[in-house]
């Protein structure tokens, strides 16, 4: 399982996102929006995005609920592993 957290310096959200992930036992990579010219240009203005093997599981405004149903709808969520 590849889980990365799309993410940009100062970014609120993103640093929740990051928090609920941890909280949940998740340890996602980081990938930096700006960093990356394909990422900012499909996901500038989506942060933070959350990516399980590449796919979009959660992005913008990321609840606790949300993230642990997308993941556990994907069948890898921490009620999983």
């Amino acid at each position: 399982m590849r889980l990365v957290l799309v993410t940009r310096e100062a970014c609120h959200l993103c640093d929740e996102a990051l928090s609920l992930l941890r909280d949940l036992g998740l340890h996602p990579e980081l990938a930096d929006v700006d960093a990356d010219d394909d990422l900012h240009r499909v996901y500038d203005f989506r942060v933070p995005v959350v990516l399980l093997d590449g796919a979009v599981v959660a992005e913008g405004k990321i609840t606790r609920e949300s993230l642990q149903t997308a993941l556990n709808r994907s069948g890898r969520g921490p009620a999983h592993l």
